[in-house]
This record gives structure tokens, C-alpha cells and sequence, in this order.
């Protein structure tokens, strides 16, 4: 149990200092001072190590969302007093070292009764990956109020993974494909006129393409009749991002992996919306990742956990 000696254990202790003043021509009254900070100081720590954190104190640590790079996310250290008094308590989180701070990640916090407070901080990650969060430290006053005492909650090791940007990868999304994109988003469409997949027949109109007329429809029909094409679906696409050393090189605050990652997490969502499957492949010397061709928002979710 570590303490630190409170306001009141120094003004008792300041109290000894009357009776050094009036131990001039009275010697026996500096051994009286002396006892009484000897006493004084075995009392502290007596005390705290008798006091304990109350049971119905419960301090936890949240997230405010999944982690993704570059972007804020809030941490909440809540506590919950479910005593009928009040506590006063000292919250100091310890936080992945790699990660930026916005706020203050410690906090003197008095909680009344039967409610509840929090400290909420940001973090912005660096990059992708694993980091860790410490135990969260917590000072609370004795019984007797002479020293904060010192503990930890929490488990000692907390795991926390950090995502691409799926929110940047969107805004990329969008900035390509612009209004197209938005009507893909709202209601399914077919584009005629494009891809090679055949949609159906029509009359021929001056400007046509003759290769698009269909001379067997014609000699049925009697007249000219051109083939009309449309998008093609349900296309299986592979898309490849290389993990050699090559792509660690960094173009402004990233890699060039982070942005090649980002570009796919944009094109496998573009993919999705125009009833594509989209799969995954990163490689080095070996293949490091591999997700088979697919859709749906289980399948993004697949393709975030695969490369994060």
C-alpha cells in the first residue's frame, strides 16, 4: 500500500512546533514534541493500512467506439458510488504511451451518494495495431483522513485494437465516384449503356453503334433493333496491397501502406454498393492476408479485423 500524507497530517504535525517554541529552559518538553510526532507518523500509517477502497465504489474504464487511426476517440473512466456518502477520490489512468493526449487523463473527483461521475479523455492513435492500457490508479482518503491512500483497479493489462479509418475511406468513396455514389447509396439502379453484361432490346436510333445492333432481332422483326448493355454484377474482384518494406516509405503523416489501405477499403465499399464481390490479398514474401471475395457489412467488418 503506497500513501501520501495529507493537509491535516501536516497541520497536526506543524502543531509540534508550539511546544519546540515553548522548550527554551524546558527540555523535557522536545522529547514531548518528538513523542508526539512519532506517534503521530506510526498513527498514519497504521491508518492506512487499515483503510481500504469501499465496497461499493466501482471504478471501470470505456471506450467511446472502435479505435481508428488518425481519428479522436473518447476514453470514460466511470465511477459508481453506491454507498449513502459521499467519496473523495484521486483517478489517474494509465493510457498507451504511443498515443496522443487531448485532455487530462487525471482527475479529483467527489462523488455523492448513490451516484455516479467520470473522467473522459481523448486519444488519437498513431497507426494501426495493438496497444495497451495500464491499471487505472486511484487515491482515496483514510479513515482518519491523515493520507490518500494508493491502489489499483482494473486488470493489469487491457488490449485495445486499432482500425483503419473507415470513416476516411467513405469520404474517398464518395470524392471518386461523387453524385453517382449517392444514388447507388439510396436506391438500386441499372446504368444502361455501359459495362457488357446484355439488359435488353430497342428500336434502333440514328447514332447507334452498329456493332450493338442485333441482326437477328432485326431479320425477326423486320426493322433495326439495337442490344442495350448495362453495368455488370456480381463481378468477383481481388484486390492486392503489397506489405514489402517498399510501402513503409511515408507521405506526409502516413505510409504508403496506410494509404493503400485506405484505397482498398474505399474500392471494396464502392464494390458492394455496385453488387460486386470484393476480396483481399496482402503480401510480402508470403502471403500475409487473405480474405476470399465477398459482401456485406460482415464482410467489411471481416476485412477491418484482417488488416488492422
Amino acid at each position: 500500500m503506497r500513501f501520501v500524507f495529507t493537509k491535516l497530517f501536516y497541520l497536526l504535525v506543524a502543531a509540534s512546533l508550539i511546544l519546540l517554541s515553548l522548550a527554551w529552559g524546558r527540555p523535557w518538553l522536545r522529547w514531548v514534541a518528538f513523542a508526539y510526532d512519532v506517534a503521530l507518523i506510526a498513527l498514519a500509517i497504521i491508518d492506512a493500512r487499515l483503510s481500504q477502497l469501499p465496497k461499493g465504489v466501482r471504478i471501470t474504464r470505456e471506450f467511446g467506439g472502435r479505435f481508428a487511426v488518425g481519428a479522436e476517440n473518447e476514453v470514460h473512466i466511470n465511477v459508481q458510488n453506491a454507498q449513502p456518502h459521499a467519496v473523495s477520490l484521486q483517478v489517474k489512468d494509465e493510457y498507451p504511451p504511443q498515443m496522443k493526449l487531448s485532455g487530462l487523463r487525471e482527475a479529483h473527483l467527489r462523488v455523492e451518494g448513490q451516484t455516479s461521475a467520470a473522467l473522459v479523455y481523448g486519444l488519437t492513435p498513431p497507426k494501426r495495431g495493438r496497444f495497451e492500457f495500464g491499471q487505472i490508479v486511484v487515491r482515496f482518503l483514510s479513515r482518519l483522513n491523515l493520507v490518500w491512500c494508493e491502489t489499483r483497479v482494473g486488470e493489469t493489462v487491457t488490449a485495445v485494437k486499432v482500425y483503419p479509418n473507415m470513416r476516411r475511406a467513405r469520404e474517398a468513396e464518395l470524392k471518386a465516384l461523387g453524385a453517382r455514389s449517392l444514388v447507388a447509396s439510396h436506391r438500386k439502379t441499372s446504368w444502361r449503356g455501359e459495362g457488357r453484361e446484355f439488359e435488353s432490346l430497342r428500336d434502333y436510333v440514328r447514332g447507334d453503334e452498329l456493332r450493338h445492333i442485333s441482326w437477328s432481332a432485326t431479320a425477326r422483326r423486320g426493322k433495326l433493333t439495337t442490344r442495350q448493355y448495362q453495368v455488370e454484377r456480381d463481378q468477383t474482384i481481388l484486390i492486392a496491397i503489397d506489405g514489402g518494406r517498399l510501402m513503409t516509405a511515408r507521405i506526409e503523416q502516413e505510409t504508403k501502406l496506410d494509404s493503400a489501405v485506405h484505397a482498398a477499403l474505399a474500392l471494396m465499399s464502392a464494390a458492394a454498393r455496385a453488387g460486386d464481390n470484393a476480396g483481399l490479398l496482402v503480401f510480402g514474401r508470403k502471403i500475409k492476408a487473405f480474405l476470399p471475395p465477398s459482401r456485406g457489412h460482415d464482410h467489411m467488418d471481416a476485412a477491418l479485423e484482417e488488416i488492422y
